[in-house]
């Protein structure tokens, strides 16, 4: 399962109360029985959203002979249960199926039972997780065909335990089974499930009936229907078919968004030592799916944000790090599945690493290691703290599905790999995975095999980071002894609870470093170092890898230093951030000026985003610069920051630069030519907007909103109503939320009738989609403010208006 990124701000704003503990133990699922084979019949009832399905689900007593068994079955109408097709007795709840066997099973004894049944998904109420929106299980989209701008659509979400919402069985990480699915779906409609399509049977009625077989075992959580109107986009790993189904608009660019899965697969085999072990990868996106993407084996499920256009592929596939992530699921999840939810981090940890690891094969150490410090400041900036890795004691099983499950467990993987070895680390994976495929495993289980391959004790390394929390804060200082050229380096640990740790420490002399290994192994400790020349800088945790935070009174000259010198991506933005505070300064302004000239675009990005223009330092020399990155940067996403940049001069001489950029294929680099041009020549930017396709548009639609509001064009609102709430709620940019806010403003207040029915309907479908953020609340408090503004500022048009916004309440309060 992959996080909905852009989900952060959002979350922090209504759901820090989600993730309260309590003293509640949660241990791994009793096994009274074992699943072993779930054969499934369904089709189903499109305009009640129902499905009607026949299980036969066979089992066997774990150890100790019984003579009931209890099946996870919510919301579901239960028709008949039968054995050997005599009727059994059974009780339902609506939420447990308890059936009375016809005698006590012994261990080992098999047996198989058919169950009858209606999975009612509307009629199920659990709820979701910070990262899986909604717990229904099987979904709907457009079902009666209505909404004209929708596919119609069902798909399934089964983490964590809402694939008992449409077929009954026991919901559980701990338990494996193979299994069987007849799909009857109308003709017009491709089906996905895991596994192999054996065969596809026409009926008389204008169905069809697809069969998919998948006879190895995986967790009932796993399991996946994916029906659609799709393309199918056939690649292939090895003998082994890949495929991609994808609406018709994007069959094109399928091989752009989802081409570096074959490599992937491959990758990953080499490094974890174990071939692909299963016999197909595909990859589907759903409509309005309830998270980012989802592992189930065989069968990933992506939301629609994998879907992207040229003009977006070519400054960056966003969805590429989702990709590797579910595709790395296939061995740790899929293969080897956590025992309990309070051990998700053998799922998730390892999945969120991949991400770096992959990056860093392809595309090398600076991308990787930028990423790797996105992920750990998005874990520092959470409530996140006094979680720990392995938490045996949450609130609901969904609390742990968080930033310390993904983000700071990737984080402690890279630690671990560097404190043992890449060949040590590698083949410790491969054993883990080997000793327990097609199984179930517990982080203690991982540290065992580490400790059998390495010979090394990890009980420290484990329980401070596995069983505890927080991480380490460092207060730093230096020592000179001028005489005998050395320098002491002194760390102090601040935070309540000790750790030790290993820890690279550069002494730089000029440009020359000499890196120190040294394991700090207290909560005072203290290293000392020879030198020839004065050092220069002085890097602490130089390689990155330590999950700390580190203060040190490091005065600007340092800070020059460091932003030429550091290796590290998170040293050398900390540099170009606190040097950009203080661009008075003849150096610090041309350490900003040359750090545009980086190797790595990120940097270049940050170089240009930070740079004053505005002072007596910025000589023509570095604007011609700028110009040159505009127009001839190899990557468009620093072209686009250079033409920003540039865009904040409003100098006419300037507009051959955004001329060009209104050429580009760069959806970015195009938005902030916009910008840049409406402020040299306002005509030819509108009439340029005007004429954009709206799919450009809405993909656009942040700088488009800042030149329609700035140009008091009206016959835009409709256009821009319909983005409001993403740019307010679901983006961390504090300018894009006022832009927004803004935006929101003007339309309330407006008498345009469309802009405020597209709004309105906006704040109704995120107030739908986040509804147990409680942002349904949020929204019908904003419908509110829209009836007030009406009221007092537009008395022409003022009860058509407000009976729209009221219509669009009235929805969101069902």
């Amino acid at each position: 399962m992959k996080f909905q990124k852009t989900l952060t701000f959002f979350i922090t704003l209504f759901t820090v109360a989600l993730f309260a503990q309590t003293s509640t133990y949660r241990a791994e699922r009793d096994k009274i029985h074992d699943l072993i084979h779930t054969k499934l019949k369904v089709d189903f009832n499109f305009k009640e959203k129902q499905l009607n399905g026949e299980e036969w689900v066979t089992l066997k007593p774990h150890f100790y002979k019984t003579d009931k068994l209890t099946l996870d079955a919510k919301g579901m109408i239960i028709h008949k249960v039968l054995m050997n097709n005599s009727p059994l007795n059974y009780n339902y709840d609506g939420n447990e199926l308890i059936i009375n066997l016809p005698r006590a099973y012994k261990r080992n004894e098999e047996f198989t039972i058919y169950i009858k049944y209606t999975a009612r998904p509307e009629k199920v109420k659990q709820k979701g997780s910070a990262a899986i929106t909604s717990a229904k299980g099987l979904y709907f989209i457009n079902s009666t065909g209505l909404d004209k701008n929708k596919p119609t659509q069902i798909w399934t979400q089964g983490e964590t335990e809402a694939s008992s919402c449409w077929f009954p069985t026991i919901d559980a990480p701990n338990q494996k089974t193979s299994q069987e699915i007849y799909i009857t779906v109308p003709k017009k409609y491709v089906t996905l499930s895991n596994g192999k399509l054996e065969k596809q049977t026409n009926n008389a009625n204008g169905t069809r009936t697809d069969y998919w077989n998948f006879i190895q075992k995986h967790a009932p959580y796993l399991f996946f229907m994916g029906v659609g109107e799709y393309e199918i986009i056939k690649d292939t790993y090895k003998n082994i078919p890949v495929e991609y189904y994808v609406e018709k608009k994007y069959a094109p660019y399928a091989r752009d968004i989802f081409g570096n899965t074959p490599e992937m697969l491959a990758f990953f085999s080499k490094i974890t030592g174990i071939e692909y072990p299963w016999n197909k990868y595909a990859q589907i996106v759903g409509r309005d799916y309830v998270s980012g993407a989802m592992e189930n084996t065989t069968a990933v499920i992506h939301g629609e944000k994998a879907y992207q256009m040229p003009g977006q592929l070519i400054d960056e596939n966003v969805q590429e790090n989702t990709i590797a992530h579910e595709a790395f699921h296939h061995w740790f999840g899929d293969l080897v599945t956590t025992e309990s939810w309070s051990n998700l981090t053998v799922n998730e940890s390892f999945a969120n690493y991949s991400e770096y690891l992959w990056l860093e094969h392809k595309y090398g150490k600076d991308v990787a290691d930028a990423h790797l410090f996105e992920d750990t400041q998005a874990y520092k900036n959470g409530q996140n703290y006094d979680k720990h890795l392995v938490r045996f004691n949450y609130q609901d099983k969904e609390d742990m599905f968080d930033a310390v499950s993904y983000n700071k467990g990737g984080a402690i993987l890279h630690m671990l790999r560097n404190y043992l070895g890449d060949e040590a680390f590698f083949e410790g994976l491969k054993q883990y995975l080997t000793k327990h495929k097609y199984g179930t495993a517990e982080a203690h289980q991982l540290r065992l095999v580490l400790e059998e391959v390495t010979g090394k004790d990890l009980n420290w390394f484990f329980n401070q980071w596995y069983f505890g929390s927080g991480h380490p804060k460092l207060d730093i200082s230096y020592d000179y002894n001028t005489l005998r050229k050395t320098v002491t380096v002194n760390i102090i640990q601040t935070q309540a609870k000790e750790f030790k740790f290993p820890l690279a420490i550069d002494i730089f002399e000029g440009s020359k470093a000499t890196r120190h290994n040294v394991f700090v192994n207290g909560k005072d400790a203290s290293f000392t170092f020879p030198y020839v020349k004065q050092p220069s800088l002085i890097q602490v945790n130089a390689d990155g890898v330590l999950l700390c935070d580190v203060h040190e009174n490091k005065v600007l000259s340092d800070y020059i230093n460091q932003l030429k010198y550091a290796k590290n991506y998170q040293h050398q933005r900390e540099a170009l951030l606190e040097v950009a505070k203080n661009q008075d300064d003849k150096k610090a302004f041309n350490a900003i000026a040359n750090a545009m000239s980086d190797p790595f675009y990120k940097i270049r990005i940050l170089a240009l985003e930070n740079i004053n223009l505005i002072n007596k330092y910025s000589k023509k020399r570095v604007i011609d610069k700028i110009k040159q990155i505009a127009m001839n940067d190899p990557k468009t996403l620093v072209q686009a920051a250079a033409i920003e940049t540039l865009g904040k001069l409003t100098d006419p001489e300037l507009k051959p630069v955004f001329d060009k950029g209104l050429q580009s294929k760069s959806y970015s680099v195009l938005g902030k030519s916009l910008v840049g041009m409406y402020y040299v020549d306002k005509d030819l930017a509108i009439k340029k907007s005007k004429t954009l396709p709206l799919e450009v548009k809405k993909i656009i639609a942040t700088p488009l909103t800042r030149i329609y509001l700035e140009e008091n064009d009206d016959s835009e609102l409709t256009f821009i109503g319909g983005n409001v709430m993403s740019g307010m709620f679901l983006s961390q940019n504090k300018k894009i939320q006022s832009l927004y806010k803004k935006a929101f403003d003007k339309i309330s207040k407006s008498n345009n009738t469309e802009a405020i029915k597209n709004l309105s309907d906006d704040i109704v479908a995120k107030g739908i989609q986040y509804k147990q953020y409680n942002f349904d609340k949020v929204g019908v408090n904003l419908m509110r403010q829209m009836v007030q503004m009406q009221k007092k500022a537009n008395p022409i048009n003022k009860n058509k208006n407000i009976e729209v916004i009221k219509t669009a309440m009235a929805r969101l309060l069902e």
